[in-house]
């Protein structure tokens, strides 16, 4: 009898303990799960979210599970893509700080100073980061910061190094060129702006520097691009006031002409500016 009565506890005893360990599967399960659910939230907010709404969900997150780095990133970047740089620089000062951080973090910060007008600090940051870390981004800004202080030669070196480092460079052969143009070297910017529009041909900005490159070596007529309607009148306009800028008058009027007649609406700016350059004459 003793022997069936031990049976039995060891039996219950048994039963309660898989009990348990059926329970605490059950929640390491759920909290993976959680965990999983998170991952894809936090990855909406990050891309296709409202930037407000994500600083708001990420401030929240970070509140009640403070000291996480993936929270503190979230916020970091959100409230960069909420063109808040300011804010941006104490959150990412706070990522930086953190025993995970990582040298792509330092990158960031210095993104978010450069946002701010900050070039002295972001140049600072990104002199913290080991020339190893060798990532697109972090040349990109070095050539920014090297376009800022006027080093030529380096901020040359820093761009031919970022483009050979992504597989989408019309916005670093765009920010090159504008680099270029800002040093009155038209011809080496007018090239660039056309190696942007070969990966690009919807970049406007680099259609629109490639028309100043043009019009500051008095060059007048349109590249020959894929342009809209509206693109062409707006590029037009663009050259016209660089023709206006250069004192040839009469060619800048006729390009505000065929702005205005281009455009396949009422275009304000160049009738605008046709007025007051004929005010101009007549007075």
């Amino acid at each position: 009898m003793r022997h069936t009565i031990l049976l039995t506890l060891c039996a219950v005893v048994g039963l309660a303990a898989c009990e348990d360990s059926g329970e605490a599967e059950v929640e390491r399960a759920l909290k993976d799960l959680n965990v999983v659910d998170e991952t894809n939230l936090n990855d909406v907010f990050l891309t296709v979210g409202d930037p407000d709404e994500a600083v708001k969900y990420f401030a929240g997150a970070n509140a009640n599970d403070p000291g996480r780095i993936d929270l503190q990133r979230g916020l970091a970047k959100s409230l960069v893509r909420a063109r808040r740089p300011q804010d941006a620089i104490a959150a990412w000062q706070q990522v930086v700080a953190h025993e995970e951080a990582e040298n792509s973090d330092s990158v960031d910060l210095a993104d978010a100073y450069i946002r701010a007008n900050r070039w002295d600090e972001a140049a600072a940051t990104l002199n913290t980061v080991p020339p190893t870390h060798e990532t697109f981004k972090r040349y990109r800004l070095e050539a920014m910061v090297a376009d800022s202080r006027q080093q030529w030669d380096k901020a040359d070196s820093f761009y031919e190094t970022a483009v050979g480092l992504t597989t989408r460079p019309a916005p670093v052969y765009n920010n090159w060129g504008f680099s270029k143009l800002t040093r009155g070297e038209y011809s080496a910017a007018e090239r660039l702006f056309a190696d942007a529009l070969l990966y690009d041909r919807t970049l406007f900005t680099a259609k629109n520097n490639m028309v100043l490159a043009r019009g500051a070596q008095r060059d007048y007529t349109l590249p020959v691009v894929q342009m809209t309607q509206v693109e062409r009148a707006q590029l037009l306009h663009t050259m016209a006031l660089t023709a206006i800028k250069q004192n040839d008058v009469a060619t800048g009027k006729a390009l505000l002409s065929e702005a205005i007649e281009t455009h396949p609406r009422f275009f304000e700016e160049a009738t605008r500016a046709l007025a007051a350059l004929e005010n101009n004459v007549s007075n």
